[in-house]
C-alpha cells in the first residue's frame, strides 16, 4: 500500500471494536509472518495515520510516522503480550511515541535552521574585516627584518608566550618582548595595535 493511498483511505476518525484483535491473527504475527503483518498494516494504518495526522498537521510526516510505527511493531513483536493490551492499543502506543520523536526532530530541525542563520549573519558582517586585518598584517609583518618577522608570525599566528618563542628561537625573553614592542610600533600607525598588547 502507498504512501498516497494511505492518505487517501485515513478516515478522520477511527473506532477500534473489541472483535479487532483475532487470536489467530496475533499468534502469526508473533510468529513472524509477514502476511499477518499485511493484514494488521490494512487494518490498523488508518488509525495510526490519522492519530499521527491530528498531531503532526503534515501529511508527508504522518505518513512517515505510519511507516515507522509498523517497521517498529514488526521488529519489536517479540515484546508484544496480549494479555496486556490489546494489538491496536499497542500500536496505538508505539504511534504517540513516534509523533513524539517527529516533534522533538522538527524542534531539533528550527534549532539548527536558526543556528545557522545567526552563524550566516555574523559571517556576513564579520568576515570582510577580519579576512582584511589578517592581510593586512600578514603584509606588514613581512615587511620586517626577518628574526622580527619570526617572532611576530609566532605570536600572531601561533599564539605563543614570550617564553615560548624565546625557547624556540633561543634568544632571550627580554630580547623577544624588545621585538615584539618595536614591531607592534612600527605597525601600530596602520593597524592601531596598541604597543602593549602582547606585554607579559
Amino acid at each position: 500500500m502507498t504512501s498516497s493511498a494511505l492518505h487517501r483511505k485515513a478516515p478522520p476518525v477511527v473506532t477500534v471494536s473489541p472483535d479487532d484483535d483475532p487470536d489467530d491473527l496475533i499468534e502469526r504475527f508473533l510468529a513472524g509472518q509477514e502476511s499477518a503483518l499485511a493484514e494488521i498494516y490494512q487494518r490498523w494504518s488508518p488509525l495510526v495515520y490519522s492519530i499521527a495526522l491530528r498531531s503532526l498537521a503534515d501529511v508527508a510526516e504522518a505518513e512517515d510516522v505510519t511507516q515507522k510505527v509498523f517497521v517498529a511493531a514488526w521488529s519489536g513483536r517479540g515484546g508484544y503480550r496480549p494479555e496486556r493490551a490489546t494489538l491496536p492499543a499497542w500500536l496505538v502506543g508505539i504511534t504517540r511515541n513516534k509523533v513524539v520523536d517527529a516533534h522533538n526532530a522538527r524542534t531539533k530541525q528550527s534549532r539548527i535552521k536558526s543556528q545557522l542563520a545567526v552563524n550566516n549573519d555574523n559571517r556576513t558582517a564579520e568576515e570582510p574585516m577580519d579576512v582584511a586585518m589578517r592581510l593586512i598584517i600578514a603584509d606588514e609583518i613581512a615587511r620586517l627584518d626577518d628574526i622580527p618577522q619570526r617572532v611576530l608570525r609566532m605570536a600572531f599566528y601561533e599564539d605563543l608566550t614570550h617564553a615560548q618563542i624565546a625557547e624556540r628561537m633561543q634568544l632571550p625573553p627580554g630580547t623577544v618582548k624588545s621585538h615584539i614592542r618595536r614591531s607592534l610600533l612600527k605597525l601600530r600607525s596602520r593597524l592601531e595595535v596598541p604597543a602593549d598588547a602582547y606585554e607579559s
